[in-house]
């Protein structure tokens, strides 16, 4: 959501937005206070919040939105069933007036993605692109590896998709944090197994030295949690894990700040939004190669990279980075805000909505 928020709020000022988003938090039971069902106008978008089990609600927003003719619908996904595919295929059926069709898959194609339950997700892909023929959609990739993995997967030609990174943030100097005797490591994001967690836990068994390793983030797949907590278990006792509960978007840099090294061994992200966060908080990040940031971390001096995704290699590199100097770590903090502050300038500013109606009216 925090890639969606950017959207709306760099977006041309002559642009109508409406949102449709989920009338709870991901996970929990019970809805946002006094917000499920209704429309709510919040900075520049009309926002409508949606329980995606009342048949009622459903009924009452699409009859609402068949009044209003759409230029371009961005779906956030390509696999949500209430959020990508239950509307694109309502603008399929005419049941939406939607001009185009625009979607993000944020990742879902990378190669490691769709390795997840490969089975499944290969044959709705295949079922699913050649629908999506029939409406000419447009791509959103944030990087040219997105557009190349988009292409891989769908088949669509190049010149339906297109390509505009997140909207980038202004890096921070990170405030003084309190040294002790243990490197602190971080992890932020969905706990779910695209985000690898568990690995980062079985890399730790082998780390010899004294480490600490503070968990925040949504629990999405609660058997997957379990698994890492059996991993947590077993750990020997100079290695420190502790599930931090979630943050809001608004204190995610400042978290960052406070560690020494942000881990994220993934199996794919389009952009890593988290990664842009933890460097602008001069946190630099420890990642495998299935992120558009390879260059920033490797080349840029951001981090480091982890080609092999096994608990030996990743464990070697945490072994390192535990083993670092406190004037050591200084100056990885220092290189990491370096690194980002070079990405960042480099960056175009144009956003997708833009780049979006422009395709729509050279259509």
């Amino acid at each position: 959501m925090r890639s969606v928020k950017q959207i709306i709020d760099a977006a041309p000022a002559d642009v109508e937005l409406i949102l449709v988003t989920r009338d709870r938090d991901l996970g929990d039971t019970a809805p946002y206070p006094s917000l499920s069902g209704r429309w709510i106008r919040r900075g520049r978008a009309d926002i409508y919040y949606l329980n995606i089990r009342r048949i009622s609600q459903w009924v009452s927003l699409i009859r609402q939105l068949r009044r209003t003719p759409i230029s371009i619908m961005y779906v956030n996904s390509l696999w949500n069933p209430a959020f990508s595919i239950v509307p694109t295929t309502l603008a399929l059926l005419r049941l939406l007036p939607v001009r185009r069709i625009l979607i993000a898959p944020r990742g879902e194609l990378s190669r490691g993605a769709l390795g997840l339950k490969s089975f499944r997700k290969g044959t709705f892909l295949l079922v699913w692109a050649r629908a999506l023929r029939w409406s000419a959609p447009l791509w959103h990739a944030s990087t040219e590896l997105e557009a190349a993995e988009i292409r891989r997967a769908t088949r669509f030609s190049i010149h339906r998709i297109l390509i505009s990174p997140d909207q980038v943030i202004e890096p921070r100097d990170a405030p003084p944090a309190p040294r002790n005797a243990r490197v602190r490591f971080v992890f932020i994001g969905r706990i779910s197994r695209k985000k690898n967690l568990k690995l980062i836990m079985q890399a730790f068994a082998v780390v010899g030295t004294a480490a600490t390793l503070d968990v925040y983030g949504p629990i999405e797949d609660g058997k997957y949690w379990a698994e890492c907590q059996a991993v947590i278990a077993r750990l020997p006792a100079h290695v420190s894990i502790r599930y931090s509960g979630e943050l809001s978007p608004d204190s995610v840099i400042e978290t960052f700040s406070k560690y020494d090294a942000f881990v994220m061994p993934t199996l794919g992200e389009n952009f890593g939004h988290a990664i842009a966060e933890s460097l602008a908080a001069s946190c630099p990040v420890i990642c495998s190669d299935h992120t558009p940031w390879t260059p920033v971390l490797a080349d840029l001096g951001g981090g480091e990279v982890v080609r092999e995704l096994t608990p030996g290699a990743l464990g070697a590199v945490l072994q390192r980075w535990a083993a670092l100097t406190p004037g050591e770590i200084e100056q990885a903090h220092a290189s990491a805000r370096q690194a980002y502050v070079t990405w960042r300038d480099r960056q175009e500013r144009t956003n997708i909505i833009e780049l979006a109606l422009a395709a729509e009216f050279r259509a």
